[in-house]
């Protein structure tokens, strides 16, 4: 039995990290794409590269399929954080055109490049979006309408690569990157499943969506119920 290969883009650190340790954990071999260093392994080859250029792309897939022979499941991962720019009539617009690049761009160029690859292996492609594709905070105009992107885009290519590539998107809530943080009972209690998310909750998500046979086009919220809760002030 072959083992499976897993092309993981933003993998240096938060919750691409998290996926490519929780994927290496699993037996699968991980192609890390990343802008920074990461250090390399047996089954972790890493790859340099900017998402939202479409020849670093196509070079991270052929650099994934050269050194492990195949691919079985992309995750699209990288991307810009929530970043307050101000409020949109002041928004530079290099930096909309930055977000959107890195955002969503970047997943259509990652996904097409990865095709043909992944009808091969009857193989799954999972986009990481956000809850603020669905709710927001003031003066995030550029990443609201980039995660609102990923998740659209995510239903049409789960149209237009099936039924051999499976496409779901997961929308992470409030997830913890940095392991020594001090956050305080209240933050946890907010949330209806009682803590924080972490790295290894969207991971989870990922593994199921990868192996869910019937499950195509969809968006996984993973955000401890946050959206559910009804908030009065």
């Amino acid at each position: 039995m072959h083992t499976k290969t897993i092309l993981i883009t933003g993998a240096a650190r938060g919750i691409g990290r998290g996926c490519a340790e929780y994927f290496l954990e699993r037996g699968w071999n991980v192609a890390a794409m990343d802008i920074s260093e990461i250090s390399e392994s047996d089954r972790l080859a890493v790859f340099r590269g900017d998402v939202s250029r479409e020849d670093d792309a196509a070079a991270a897939v052929k650099f994934a399929l050269e050194r492990f022979g195949r691919l079985d499941a992309l995750i699209n991962n990288a991307g810009l954080a929530q970043p307050s720019y101000g409020p949109p009539e002041t928004l530079p617009l290099e930096q909309w055109n930055r977000v959107i690049a890195v955002n969503l761009t970047g997943v259509f160029l990652m996904s097409r490049q990865a095709a043909p690859a992944l009808r091969a292996a009857r193989g799954a492609i999972i986009n990481i979006a956000s809850t603020r594709a669905l709710m927001s905070e003031p003066n995030s105009e550029a990443y609201a309408a980039s995660k609102g992107g990923v998740v659209a885009l995510t239903h049409a290519l789960a149209l237009s690569l099936g039924p051999e590539v499976r496409v779901n998107c997961i929308s992470p809530g409030w997830v913890e990157t940095t392991p020594d943080a001090q956050r305080s009972e209240a933050d946890r209690r907010q949330h209806p499943a009682g803590r924080i998310g972490v790295p290894r909750d969207i991971a989870a998500a990922a593994e199921y969506l990868i192996g869910a046979e019937f499950v195509t086009g969809q968006n996984l919220v993973v955000d401890g119920g946050m959206t559910k809760k009804m908030i009065y002030v």
